[in-house]
């Protein structure tokens, strides 16, 4: 394998990882909107936490070795398409970042309302159906598919 396989299988892997993260994060969330137990509410957002380190752990890994198969392959980092990549990812970063807290602030609420008594609340509710956290969450997916597409057909290269 030449040093570009390398590039592409590590930037490919680190791709996966976010995206896959994404989803699989996006779908816990879409299922503890749907629960009524704050057990349930709070084992559902738990299995959100190691997502996070996996979309973390992609993020960064599909930014650098993105960066270096670009250099590598003869694309300049200022070129069209980099450039706004790089600015998705960023943008898609920040956004995730602040639902991520009111999800984790959500998950906090449920295991201390499981922790008295397991019942329902408008609260929880109300915290895991969070309008601005869904919002953000769905926009910064919106961007990994915009920045899946550059990737693909890199326009104006």
């Amino acid at each position: 394998m030449t040093k570009y396989d390398w590039l592409l299988l590590i930037h490919l892997l680190g791709a996966f990882c976010f995206l896959s993260g994404s989803i699989v994060a996006g779908i816990l969330h879409a299922a503890a909107t749907r629960r009524d137990r704050p057990s349930e509410v709070a084992l559902l957002l738990g299995l959100v936490r190691p997502m996070v380190a996996v979309v973390g752990a992609g993020s960064i890994v599909v930014l650098v070795f993105g960066v270096w198969l670009a250099r590598d392959a003869g694309y300049g980092v200022s070129d069209g398409w980099v450039v706004a990549a790089i600015a998705l990812w960023a943008v898609s970063n920040a956004l995730a970042g602040p639902a991520g807290k009111s999800l984790r602030q959500a998950r906090e609420l449920a295991e201390r309302l499981a922790a008295n008594g397991n019942h329902p609340s408008e609260e929880l509710h109300r915290a895991v159906a969070d309008r601005r956290a869904l919002i953000f969450n769905y926009t910064s997916f919106l961007l990994l598919i915009v920045i899946l597409v550059l990737m693909v057909f890199k326009p104006g290269s």
